[in-house]
């Protein structure tokens, strides 16, 4: 590929022909007035698909950003920064020959305007970044104080490293499919055995000290289906109250533990290590809910129902990490649900709680403007 070195030396100029050959997955180039940016890592992550960007790559795509049918918010155009490589060459971009030529004849005062809101969308600069990012980061961010919540809000799609140790680094990393490696044979035996318990007819409950009644085998599958739905209850309710408590801006310890559990997640959306739960601290959380079902109900009502729940976490991290690498078909509820959850990334992070279904939203009053991509 011919790239020109420009007059300045840390700007490259393409022709318009140049961007033009880069249509494919493997090279997917787009631009912004006369800016080009290399999508082609981002394809598989853009939430409409990645025959929207294919369809128009190559080409400018301004009037896509600003809609309709979906203005893209200051966050989405500050992430597309990150894939700027250059512009098109100002002798060859015929179409923009007038836009050039204008630009030519602008004040040094226009000139200043036109780059400030160029600046708006900037990516991140090692150097002057809050955090020094060639560092962890699990140390520095408490000290961000009440610039923390803006700052964890402005995602970025680099790496992050947490902590100096490896050993401590490579434990908050898990690929996956771990998730289901682990979980799935314990969904499965649990439910062998639950089912088992109620086969042998000796499971009552009681409603008052004298009146109980038997809860035969049949009613497994209720039971199951009954834990999945009190799973998405416990899923909105950890994301919202506990993921998206905003910790004191005085407390260094509470604005790191909210890193560590979420932060760093909305800084690094697409971290692909670290988009499911380890299974080691899940395993505490689970334990904790296996516990409390046991003492509230007898075991063959506790089981299945806990085994429920144990097999909608599953589906939970899987639905994530689908949503945040996957390409679903437009139309589909995966469509819909990868829309919603990076509307929550990028534009309402104080909306949109739900994850494997929006359900819960509607009654808390949480649900995202709908708007179609």
């Amino acid at each position: 590929m011919k790239v020109e070195m420009s007059r300045t030396t840390t700007t490259r100029f393409f022709s318009e022909k140049e961007v033009a050959r880069h249509c494919t997955k493997e090279s997917c180039w787009v631009l912004v007035g006369t800016r080009v940016y290399d999508v082609t890592v981002f394809l598989r992550m853009h939430p409409g698909g990645e025959a929207l960007i294919l369809g128009r790559s190559g080409s400018d795509v301004s009037a896509q950003l600003d809609g309709p049918p979906h203005r893209h918010s200051e966050n989405a155009r500050r992430w597309l920064e990150q894939y700027y490589i250059g512009e098109i060459d100002r002798d060859c971009a015929q179409l923009h020959t007038e836009t050039l030529r204008q630009r030519g004849n602008k004040s040094e005062a226009q000139d200043g305007m036109e780059e400030d809101a160029i600046n708006k969308c900037s990516k991140v600069d090692d150097e002057t970044d809050l955090v020094d990012w060639r560092k962890p980061l699990a140390w520095q961010v408490g000290y961000l104080g009440e610039k923390y919540d803006a700052w964890v809000h402005q995602p970025v799609n680099r790496p992050i490293r947490l902590f100096e140790s490896d050993f401590f680094e490579a434990n908050t990393k898990t690929p996956w499919f771990m998730v289901p490696a682990v979980w799935m044979p314990l969904v499965i035996y649990l439910s062998w055995y639950s089912y088992s318990l109620l086969a042998q007819g000796s499971t009552r409950l009681y409603i008052t000290s004298e009146y109980s009644f038997f809860i035969h085998k049949y009613w497994f599958p209720l039971l199951f289906m009954t834990g999945m739905f009190i799973w998405s209850f416990v899923e909105y309710c950890i994301h919202r109250f506990l993921f998206h408590l905003r910790p004191p801006a005085h407390n260094y310890y509470l604005i790191t533990l909210h890193f560590l559990l979420h932060g760093q997640h909305h800084k690094s959306p697409y971290d692909g290590s670290r988009l499911v739960f380890p299974p080691g601290i899940a395993s505490v959380v689970i334990g904790g809910f296996y516990i409390t079902l046991h003492q509230l109900l007898p075991e063959g009502l506790g089981t299945p129902v806990f085994v429920g729940g144990l097999c909608g976490y599953v589906v939970y991290d899987m639905i994530h990490y689908y949503l945040h690498y996957g390409s679903p078909r437009k139309g589909s509820y995966l469509y819909g649900l990868k829309a919603y959850h990076v509307k929550h990334h990028f534009e309402h992070q104080r909306a949109g709680f739900g994850i494997s279904t929006t359900f819960w939203d509607y009654p808390f009053n949480t649900v995202i403007p709908e708007q179609t991509f």
